[in-house]
């Protein structure tokens, strides 16, 4: 016997799949943000927009450590910070600032990943920013957007203020304070994230020698960047993203070592 299903049913078993796809997603990358250090115990937040036209995004349970967060009790909110489902857990305030201001500008942000690592900060904390001349700097010419610190982030008000800082970039440094990446899919979040906290480790490393850079030439600088986004214009499926593969190696080691962020 065939059961019949209206479109609207369809609609709504898509979206709940599509939903659990990005939970798991989601919680794979604080898992991997964990074991890589990325993380300040239980502050720090990994956001990704649930599929849907409400703009509803999933944020970690305030007070759960990274490798606590799983697929079921990551929180859906809206816009103005409200839970869509009644769930246990609060959302801490700068993260919910931060991060839904970004994900209410921009449509392309499906996941924005944000950490306060040692060697963001230190270089959030430059008059010059990132510097370009190094492997992983290279890539990234004027591709970094800059916010100026105000504080801890619970004034609602500086949203408009930090969507306009980022414009249309998918990796901004935040003064003072940290690092911010976007992606349209956790791998591309993730690599973005990669290639912005290796060239701050390395500019820290580089400090260390108290002489100055040997400069790159600006038509290097922008043919790196041009190759970096030469690799995200390739293609746009699970196959090919942006960084996908690297993404699924870490998973793999997630799963390897019987982690439960699928829960």
């Amino acid at each position: 016997m065939n059961v019949q299903t209206s479109p609207g049913e369809v609609s709504q078993n898509a979206l709940a799949a599509g939903e659990r796809l990005v939970r798991e997603d989601l919680a794979a990358l604080y898992h991997v943000f964990f074991d890589l250090g990325w993380c300040e115990h239980i502050y720090n937040h990994i956001t990704a927009r649930v599929p849907g036209p409400e703009k509803h995004f999933l944020i970690n349970s305030f007070g759960l450590a990274y490798n606590e967060v799983t697929a079921s009790n990551l929180i859906k909110i809206d816009l103005d910070g409200n839970k869509v489902v009644d769930v246990p857990g609060r959302v801490n305030a700068p993260g919910f600032t931060i991060h839904s201001s970004v994900h209410a500008a921009r449509d392309d942000a499906h996941f924005i990943a944000h950490t306060h690592t040692t060697a963001g900060v230190a270089v959030a904390c430059t008059d010059e920013g990132l510097s370009h001349h190094s492997f992983y700097g290279a890539m990234l010419y004027e591709q970094i957007a800059y916010h100026d610190f105000e504080g801890i982030s619970t004034d609602l008000g500086e949203r408009e203020r930090l969507v306009k800082s980022l414009g249309n970039k998918n990796y901004m440094i935040l003064r003072h304070h940290g690092l911010l990446t976007c992606g349209r899919t956790a791998a591309e979040a993730l690599f973005r994230m990669t290639v912005l906290q290796r060239a701050c480790e390395v500019q820290l490393a580089a400090a260390t020698f108290g002489k100055g850079w040997r400069p790159l030439p600006e038509e290097i600088l922008r043919r790196t960047t041009r190759q970096l986004q030469s690799e995200v214009a390739k293609g746009f499926d699970e196959k090919t993203a942006f960084g996908q593969d690297s993404f699924e190696a870490y998973r793999r080691a997630l799963d390897a070592k019987g982690s439960r962020y699928r829960d």
